[in-house]
């Protein structure tokens, strides 16, 4: 069993495609319209490209209603790796990116978490 594709509820997929792939350093893969939204996936450059990312559209009330409680708790939807936590935060702040704090040391990771813009917080860490 292995993860090939997993979600993030967005409040606007073009913002978070911009967002994912001019900011984050993402890269899209998937762009299909289904009538109203889009089958919207993006991959990272650095890691293997049949593992996805998909730019949900957060239609549904009770995600909406999920997603904006993690928000207002400060608790991050998901985390992504990187080389360097320090580096990827001075690049990112540099861009615009708003960080609920500066990178700290919990343990044998350091991380921080950021606001996608999209309705999510996204912790970033390194081991």
């Amino acid at each position: 069993m292995k993860i090939k594709l997993t979600s993030i509820m967005v409040d606007d997929q073009e913002k978070a495609l911009e967002f994912y792939t001019k900011v984050l350093g993402f890269v899209k893969k998937h762009d299909i319209p289904l009538g109203k939204f889009k089958w919207l996936t993006v991959v990272s450059p650095e890691g293997p490209e049949d593992i996805e990312l998909v730019l949900e559209p957060n239609e549904n009330p009770a995600s909406k209603t999920y997603q904006k409680a993690l928000h207002e708790q400060g608790i991050p939807l998901t985390a992504f790796a990187v080389d360097d936590v320090h580096k990827e935060y001075e690049r990112l702040k540099n861009l615009g990116v708003v960080f609920k704090s500066e990178p700290m040391k919990m343990g044998a990771v350091t991380l921080v978490v950021l606001d996608d813009t999209c309705g999510n917080l996204i912790q970033l860490y390194q081991t």
